[in-house]
């Protein structure tokens, strides 16, 4: 579908309270130039989506609020505002289902348009054996300038941005939050070394605090943004499984290390294996995989 809409309109209708992304997919279908929405009643709107009249009252007295439209023009100095429409929109994401319309980045947007990419992700509490796998895994993909995706979350994710930074490498956090209310608390410290060597990304405005339903959210686009995802270590029931099941949705590689079965954080790894994952031993298997793909692509 071709869009023909103002920017500043659509990360405005994007900030309405009861604009989801399902009601702005298919108010654009109605209203392509996004003029009508403007000009339109509570009850009309209402009569035509089909939600309760309350909610499109509510929604279209923040469109007519010339406040929100300001906080928004002033956080775009600040911040990066993308839209799905934008050039600097990664393609990848582009492709899969319900994709966020818009994105808040803060750091080195050209990140998002290298190559190769993978989603590296794992447990909240890794064993004394997850640095070693993240080293033989993934050091030598950094080294060789792969941009590696991860939450930011305690354990396996900050493991592996932390593990870029000091190798020099590309990383890409995304947030279950806003760049306003990083969680958790203890890795603002490391948030800002991500800003200013890396890009940090959420699909929450910078005043959303976290919620519990932002997390499973925020992964697929964690999986969305790169060819694969490298799973170091995962508990049998977690919110890596929920990350692997989304992965394998968008049609995107699954990779895993395996581990000591004794080991409640190698079981879901070990698991994954056994249901068609690639096994992992080293960054040469990642390496062959991805030259596979490439070869592919280009024929």
């Amino acid at each position: 579908m071709n869009y023909h809409f103002n920017r500043l309109d659509f990360i405005h209708l994007s900030r309405c309270r009861y604009a989801s992304r399902p009601f702005i997919r298919k108010w654009i279908r109605i209203d392509p130039e996004l003029k009508m929405i403007y000009q339109i009643t509570s009850q009309e709107l209402s009569q035509i989506i089909r939600i309760p009249h309350k909610k499109a009252q509510t929604l279209l007295q923040d469109l007519h609020n010339p406040q929100l439209k300001k906080k928004i023009w002033d956080e775009s100095r600040e911040f990066h505002i993308i839209t799905i429409v934008d050039e600097y929109y990664p393609l990848m994401l582009n492709t899969i289902k319900d994709a966020p319309l818009v994105l808040y980045g803060v750091g080195n947007l050209h990140l998002l348009t290298k190559q190769p990419t993978l989603s590296v992700i794992g447990t909240r509490n890794p064993s004394s054996e997850a640095f070693g796998k993240l080293a033989i895994s993934v050091a030598p993909l950094i080294d060789a300038k792969w941009v590696i995706v991860s939450g930011m979350a305690r354990g396996i994710d900050s493991m592996a941005h932390r593990l870029t930074l000091k190798r020099q490498g590309n990383t890409i956090a995304v947030l279950g939050s806003g760049f306003r209310s990083v969680y958790p608390k203890e890795h603002i410290p490391l948030f800002h070394e991500i800003v200013k060597k890396g890009l940090v990304l959420s699909e929450y405005p910078p005043d959303k605090p976290p919620r519990k339903y932002h997390f499973p959210e925020r992964n697929r686009i964690i999986s969305g943004l790169t060819m694969g995802t490298l799973v170091i270590e995962a508990t049998k029931k977690s919110g890596t499984m929920i990350t692997v099941n989304q992965a394998l949705d968008q049609g995107r590689d699954v990779f895993a290390v395996p581990g000591n079965p004794l080991l409640k954080q190698c079981i879901g790894c070990n698991e994954i294996i056994q249901d068609g994952a690639k096994l992992i031993q080293s960054a040469e298997d990642i390496y062959t995989e991805w030259n596979y793909h490439f070869q592919m692509f280009n024929k």
